[in-house]
């Protein structure tokens, strides 16, 4: 393997690199997706086994991506071209196109956080009483989607133009503790609400029946994997700023902590407020799904509380920045897979903008758009969780471990445990997600046409012509950019200047 190449860019400090990375863990998902599914799969019966894959599935990719992103020093295409040359290449390409895919539909996400922060700002009882006519407009084609998609996008350009001291890092500096202190305030304001502590209770209530249900297992082990970033190539893109002998493991650990934190938090916001304010009937609908929860359930719950304008504005704004910090990792990824080609960071910048805008359109117009390509990727993200481990175990997980997650200076040691888990029980855990996934898919269709259908929403089809199209168009263009890899000169490659 190549020795890394020098890179002028790094964080200018520790806590700018962990402020970073819980920025790039905790995303809108957090807020949307976590207390459904908690609540759903049995509150506390279900933080039990979501925290044990923290350690189990997260915190070894995690090790992974930081150990693959300081021993390159590149993105995901350049890390797996270094590490294993031609071949890897269509790895490589696969983990940038599957997260890059994610960024196009995950800044309409952003988008509608922003839209809705802007309704309930400035016209909250508007707002609040047609929530859902205007999820429905939103979501389906308006105008004002398309802006906001557009919004967002040019709020995190502008931001990674910066670079990684005077952009990336100095955004998350600050947003960050801006987050947690929002989050920290709606909690507060929905357990002040009389009834808001059954919700609590709810949460963290543990049923030990529950977690003899496989379900609840496999729910926590995928709202861990999608929610912490592991596997997505957004740390390996971050541990390229890094010190060679940066803690891999303490940063590992806050982000995830982190990221499970602000989750928490966000349930103890929303469903204290669901349980206090809505009636039985309306509380099974308000926690049957994610868009609707957070769109369309929570600007009216906040209209039923004292003070809810400023509550929902606060509450909103959270939902924003968290949604934001995610989509600022996801462009630094996809800008630093170009730059690696030889592009300054600017130029680099406009080409991702450029694509994200366009791959982004049809979300935006489209929810069954969004919903495919939701449903597609976010599977997707398990065939790239298991390419980094691939790799991990291609080269031997304890040499992986002794030569490039070795002890820092004065801080966390990885031990054998990384091995154990590398080579046993993330594999086990993949295949489980996967066909868990897969068989859900197939009880879901109405038959076995259906299920294979190309062309259908959800289904295993869609997702085999997707990704099958991908690996394709990889492996047809590997032979291409190897030469141009290595026609580099060393100074160009993944030049950092303006």
């Amino acid at each position: 393997m190549a020795g890394p190449k020098e890179i002028t860019e790094r964080f200018s400090s520790r806590w700018g690199l962990l402020a970073s990375l819980i920025g790039m863990a905790i995303g809108a998902g957090n807020i949307w997706r976590f207390p459904r599914v908690a609540a759903a799969n049995g509150g506390g019966a279900f933080l039990i086994p979501w925290a044990i894959f923290l350690f189990m599935w997260s915190i070894p990719l995690m090790l992974v991506e930081m150990g693959m992103g300081r021993a390159t020093r590149k993105g995901p295409v350049g890390a797996f071209h270094s590490l294993f040359g031609r071949f890897g290449l269509p790895f490589g390409l696969f983990v940038a196109f599957c997260t890059s895919a994610i960024l196009f539909y995950y800044a309409v996400v952003t988008g509608w956080c922003a839209y809705t922060l802007t309704q309930v700002a400035l016209d909250f009882e508007a707002a609040s009483a047609g929530s859902a006519g205007r999820w429905e407009s939103l979501s389906g084609g308006s105008g004002w989607a398309i802006l906001f998609h557009l919004v967002a996008l040019g709020a995190g350009l502008l931001i990674i133009s910066r670079g990684v001291a005077r952009g990336v890092e100095l955004a998350n500096k600050i947003l960050i503790p801006l987050l947690f202190l929002m989050l920290m305030l709606a909690a507060g304001a929905g357990l002040s609400l009389p009834g808001g502590v059954e919700g609590l209770e709810y949460l963290f209530h543990v049923d030990l029946a529950k977690l003899a249900h496989h379900k609840t297992w496999l729910e926590a082990l995928s709202q861990s994997a999608w929610s912490t970033g592991a596997g997505w190539g957004l740390i390996l893109t971050y541990a390229v700023y890094t010190r060679r002998r940066e803690d891999a493991l303490l940063s590992s650990l806050v982000a995830g902590v982190g990221n499970n934190a602000a989750s928490l938090l966000a349930a103890m916001a929303i469903l204290p407020a669901v349980f206090a304010l809505a009636g039985p009937a309306e509380r099974a609908e308000a926690l049957a799904g994610n868009t609707g929860l957070l769109f369309v359930w929570m600007p009216k719950l906040f209209a039923q509380m004292p003070g809810g304008q400023l509550i929902a504005v606060l509450f909103f704004l959270a939902v924003t920045v968290a949604a934001l910090t995610s989509l600022l990792a996801m462009l630094e990824m996809a800008t630093r897979v170009v730059m690696d080609f030889g592009l300054k960071r600017r130029r680099a910048v406009l080409v991702v903008g450029g694509l994200a805008v366009l791959g982004g359109l049809p979300s935006a117009w489209s929810l069954e758009v969004f919903n495919n390509q939701d449903w597609v990727w976010g599977l997707g993200l398990l065939i790239s969780g298991a390419f980094f481990c691939g790799a991990a175990l291609h080269i031997g997980a304890r040499r992986f471990r002794e030569a490039h997650l070795g002890p820092p200076e004065g801080g966390l040691r990885v031990g054998r445990w990384f091995e154990i888990l590398l080579m046993a029980a993330l594999p086990v855990e993949l295949v489980a997600m996967l066909s868990w996934w897969i068989w859900g898919a197939i009880q879901g269709a109405k038959d076995l046409r259906g299920w294979l259908h190309p062309l259908s929403t959800f289904g295993v089809g869609t997702c085999l012509v997707q990704w099958a199209a991908v690996l394709l168009g990889a492996l047809l263009v590997s032979g291409w950019l190897h030469r141009r890899l290595r026609a580099l000169p060393k100074a160009a490659q993944g030049e950092n200047g303006p």
